[in-house]
């Protein structure tokens, strides 16, 4: 499903070029859940921009679903990132001045997915995250860990087939981020790819299979037994 061949990632090129990735190479397959896990600086943000399709490799080949992401117009990444990506970030990013309803619903639009059918999806979405009863509150009547749950039900509304979840916790309590990650591991176990990005090796633990990274290298990619027991 995913697959980056000799992905590097170079800014100012010459005496002070960045390598932010130097060469790495990975597959990710359908249903996998994947930790990518690394220090600040380690590149880990570099590489969930690239899978995310929202930048592009200075050399090297990032496919997805057998297509080369750098070969497509603006147009066609954002069909991509609509129509196979769904994100999870670590501050929400919910409209303050939009319900949760509308706030859910905002990607469907941009999907041109008419209303009635929008909102059979985003009552759906909200319901698997147990908020379908705040459809009308607006973010700053929710607890941190309920606006992460809308941010999860937006991510899920349009039903991608892919996850990718940027700190996920970050911003959470050590409950309600177990809580998260209890619910990242349902919807793997249900057959979504979960692609996770973390500094944390706790929540990392979480993951099936873990690729660390080091200075834009991969220092080890290893299966794992997912466990939540060493979150703080």
């Amino acid at each position: 499903m995913i697959e980056l061949l000799d992905v590097y990632k170079i800014y100012d090129e010459g005496e002070n070029e960045v390598r932010a990735l130097d060469g790495i190479s990975f597959r990710i397959s359908e249903g996998e859940f994947v930790a990518i896990v690394g220090k600040s600086g380690s590149g880990k943000s570099t590489c969930m921009n690239i899978i995310g399709a929202l930048d592009v490799p200075t050399r090297g080949t990032y496919r997805l679903n057998g297509t080369d992401v750098s070969e497509l117009s603006d147009n066609e990444l954002a069909v991509i990132r609509n129509k196979t990506l769904g994100f999870v970030f670590q501050q929400y990013n919910l409209i303050s001045k939009s319900n949760i309803y509308e706030n859910v619903e905002l990607p469907l639009i941009y999907q041109g997915i008419p209303a009635q059918k929008r909102k059979e999806m985003v009552i759906s979405s909200l319901d698997r995250v147990g908020l379908a009863d705040r459809l009308h509150h607006m973010p700053n009547q929710l607890s941190g860990g309920q606006q992460q749950r809308v941010s999860i039900a937006r991510a899920l509304a349009a039903n991608p087939p892919v996850i990718l979840a940027d700190e996920p916790t970050g911003a959470l309590d050590s409950k309600t981020g177990k809580d998260v990650m209890k619910f990242l591991m349902k919807l793997n176990e249900e057959g979504k790819t979960i692609i996770l990005i973390t500094h944390d090796n706790g929540i990392a633990e979480c993951a099936k299979r873990i690729i660390r990274l080091h200075d834009g290298k991969i220092i080890s990619d290893q299966p794992n037994v997912p466990k939540l027991e060493n979150l703080q």
